[in-house]
């Protein structure tokens, strides 16, 4: 049986093929079928079967012309996922093949509307065909960071407001969230490096469709550094917060401990269990006496704190519309 026979084929205007395969197991005929035409793929489907995380090779069988093959992950869904739900597909390309194993139903409705079928017939080479895929699957990504800055501006503006102790696992979340998307960008970044050790550079810097892959690469890495550097000032700000609210809690503890020394030294000596004290014994008039003496001393020693400027504003109510 011809390759061309199997599954979704498409031969485009500049000679080369894409094959778009679908199987149910490893076993399926549509595999011994694609090792009989093309037994460059041998290795590929040898490795691919054992592959959970993304993977990507570059060969030069003949010692000339080079294959690209491996396996990438991604998620078509806007929100964080576990990396097991994501989509897997594998994909092989050589210098008249471009060969697609298991591609989503969501991507492929992507790739063959009108726009995309007239990239895939206008690409010179197979390779193209792959940065016209890769670039398509980007936008998932790109989707799924434009919700985590959603996210994120709501983490930033209750910062503003309402700097909580809970904020600090919403922050977390985020940088979590950004190491998710992150992780399944990488994979791209690589094919890119891989195109330019397979080819040379003038056929790569002459394709329209790779620089097209490299500017979406280099501009998502930028927003992936600028949220990175984001959230690590929002970590920042909350440990400076943090440590700012805890200085204070403490010096006003100190403050408020030593203005009611006096009380306490007062309290203390006149709780003594002795017969002879001023006052122990004359009734309402030594109670009155000691509780003068008690706020007397009290207050003078927290003004003379004041005159000094040890209080500072620490025992001022806070403003109504402080953020700290």
């Amino acid at each position: 049986m011809n390759l061309d026979n199997l599954g979704r084929c498409i031969t485009t205007e500049q000679g080369w093929s894409w094959h778009d395969l679908e199987i149910n197991s490893w076993d399926d005929s549509v595999l011994h079928e694609l090792r009989q035409d093309v037994p460059d793929t041998e290795e590929w489907l040898e490795i691919i079967p054992s592959v959970e995380a993304n993977y990507l090779s570059v060969r030069f069988p003949d010692g000339k012309n080079p294959i690209v093959f491996g396996s990438l992950i991604f998620s078509v869904e806007e929100e964080m996922q576990e990396i097991k739900d994501c989509v897997h597909i594998h994909f092989f390309v050589n210098k008249d093949r471009f060969i697609t194993l298991n591609l989503d139903t969501h991507t492929r409705e992507r790739m063959h509307t009108h726009e995309k079928m007239v990239m895939m017939h206008a690409c010179k080479l197979p390779i193209e065909g792959m940065f016209v895929l890769t670039r398509t699957i980007l936008h998932y990504i790109h989707i799924g960071m434009d919700r985590f800055e959603q996210n994120l501006r709501k983490v930033e503006e209750m910062m503003k407001k309402h700097n909580k102790k809970h904020l600090m696992d919403q922050i977390l979340s985020s940088r979590f969230e950004l190491l998710y998307w992150s992780n399944l960008f990488i994979p791209f970044q690589e094919i890119v490096t891989a195109a330019r050790e397979a080819y040379s550079g003038e056929e790569l810097e002459h394709s329209v469709y790779f620089r097209r892959l490299v500017f979406r690469t280099e501009r998502m890495s930028v927003l992936f550094k600028h949220y990175e550097k984001e959230i690590d000032t929002l970590i920042s700000i909350d440990e400076a917060v943090s440590a700012f609210r805890g200085n204070d809690i403490m010096k006003t503890l100190t403050i408020l401990t030593a203005i009611f020394t006096p009380a306490t030294v007062i309290g203390a000596i006149w709780g003594m269990n002795f017969d002879f004290l001023p006052w122990v014994k004359t009734g309402i008039t030594g109670f009155l006496i000691i509780s003068a003496i008690t706020i007397f001393s009290t207050l003078a020693f927290y003004l003379w704190m004041n005159m000094k400027g040890w209080t500072g504003d620490l025992l001022q109510v806070d403003k109504k519309d402080s953020h700290l």
